[in-house]
């Protein structure tokens, strides 16, 4: 049973860690997308900014899944 509650709980938290960053990157890119339409001679500021910004959204949800797994494996 407690297994089983632990891989439930495992599931459920890499879904939204999952669906947490693809939130996140996408808020990211319609930010970066209305920049560069402002201001198209900033547009590679702005992309390189926005590209930096996903990579840590992305490197914290690689983390929770990380830590889902290993709730999992224990």
């Amino acid at each position: 049973m407690e297994q089983g509650l632990a891989l439930l709980g495992a599931g459920v938290g890499a879904g939204l860690f999952a669906l947490g960053a693809g939130v996140g990157i996408g808020q990211i890119g319609r930010g970066a997308m209305e920049g560069i339409a402002r201001q198209p001679e900033s547009a590679g500021k702005i992309q390189g900014a926005a590209l930096v910004m996903a990579g840590l959204v992305e490197g914290a949800a690689l983390f929770a899944f990380l830590i889902e797994i290993l709730i999992w494996t224990k």
